[in-house]
């Protein structure tokens, strides 16, 4: 079957938009009706439920459903945007249709416990283990900076499956069931006053042989696939409806999706960078009067510029001529560059009313405060700048390591902290 063209999808889907779209369904029962046309996931493959669409199809569908006013499937999810595009290209084809169905309707919600306290920049340094009993895993350790483990009913655990190996090929990818003995979720607080991220103890809790996603002792290969979905996303702009959580302990499921339907700034409290944002700084500028300071008006061209290299770059990403590999690391650092930058001229825009949150805040009803505060963030989780860094000069220009260990050291011989 041919690609079709944007246009293509653009009619095909506001047609079924039209047919298809009511205010009084709950959010289960829209997501069930999405789930199986291709269009809650179009980039995955026909074999997993997509569409098997490229980003820039999959960036149609969203834009269409975001100027339409209607609410998208379960985006917001990292079962949606890690898990079900890390089984479709790992998972054998049972796991492939037990696990991505439910994800793709939204009634499971999954998280990620890939980064340890001794092991967030050195990922492969993981120490939570696992050990095999008959069909199943008996799994310990402790992970951190797990992003909606409070409402997740599965999380992708990598664990450590053979100390004697390289720390590199030691490692297995999981499908572990939160709701079990043995997984304690703890919310990390941050200084937005939210609690996006948590700590996770896992104390003999059990995961099935039949849950082991691309292979044992591969997990190392399948995380990277992981990451790299997770940057691609980070580091993609554009307009996306307005979404729930997925899961039942997110509890919006039975609730109607009018209330989630009308175009968006923000998720969650903390406002998408993008176009969209940079329109209204510009506009807020121009009722104060502040567009006219020459300072501020090059810092806007700047942030401008800054939005418009992302989009051109992910467009320049999409042709595999001109793709270097470094793409979603690159996008990841924009998209870090673009929160610090909004920051600031977002301050700027508001002067001493930037020191004011929520209602007090009357020229953005809080919309840049939030973003302030939580501007260092983006910086930090899915990989810092740092390792972003790290990872373009090694894996693709070529630059030499750090000394170190020879890659062929078994882990249980490296030395620790």
């Amino acid at each position: 079957m041919s690609t079709p063209s944007a246009e293509e999808v653009r009619l095909e889907l506001e047609a079924w938009l039209d047919q298809n779209w009511d205010e009084d369904l709950t959010v289960r029962e829209w997501w069930q009706r999405i789930a199986p046309t291709g269009y809650a996931h179009p980039t995955l493959g026909t074999h997993a439920g997509g569409r098997g669409w490229g980003r820039e199809l999959a960036g149609v569908v969203n834009t269409v459903m975001a100027e339409k006013g209607v609410m998208g499937p379960p985006i917001g999810g990292l079962g949606w945007m890690l898990a079900a595009p890390t089984i479709a290209l790992h998972g054998t084809p049972e796991q492939i249709e037990r696990f991505i169905p439910p994800i793709l309707d939204g009634s499971v919600g999954w998280c990620q416990l890939f980064s340890e306290p001794g092991a967030g920049s050195d990922l492969a340094g993981l120490a939570c283990k696992a050990q095999r009993d008959g069909d199943e895993w008996v799994v310990s350790g402790q992970k951190v900076w797990t992003s909606g483990g409070q409402v997740s009913d599965w999380g992708m655990l990598i664990a450590r499956t053979d100390p004697d190996a390289p720390k590199h090929k030691g490692i297995t990818w999981f499908a572990l069931e939160m709701d079990q003995p043995g997984v304690t979720v703890r919310p990390l607080r941050e200084m937005t006053g939210r609690a996006m991220f948590n700590e996770v103890f896992i104390d003999e809790a059990r995961a099935l042989d039949a849950d082991v996603i691309g292979g044992l002792n591969n997990g190392w290969a399948v995380a990277n696939a992981t990451l790299r979905f997770e940057r691609e996303s980070l580091g993609s702009s554009g307009r996306r409806p307005r979404t729930a959580t997925p899961g039942k302990k997110g509890k919006m499921l039975g609730r109607r999706v009018a209330e989630f339907a009308a175009p968006a700034t923000s998720e969650g409290g903390v406002p998408s960078v993008g176009p969209g944002l940079w329109q209204f700084l510009a506009d807020l500028a121009r009722k104060s009067g502040k567009n006219e300071d020459p300072n501020l008006r090059q810092e806007l061209v700047r942030l401008w510029s800054l939005i418009e290299v992302n989009r051109l770059g992910a467009l320049r990403a999409k042709d595999p001529a001109q793709r270097t590999g470094a793409e979603p690391n690159i996008g990841k650092l924009h998209v870090s560059e673009m929160f610090r930058s909004f920051r600031e001229v977002g301050l700027s825009v508001l002067g001493a009313d930037g020191m004011l949150s929520g209602e007090d805040d009357n020229l953005s009803s809080g919309l840049l405060g939030e973003l302030a505060i939580f501007s260092p963030g983006p910086s930090i989780y899915g990989g810092t700048d740092q390792i972003q860094r790290n990872i373009i000069g090694e894996r693709v220009l070529g630059l030499p390591r750090e000394p170190g260990p020879t890659k062929d050291t078994p882990f249980k011989d490296l030395p620790r902290n």
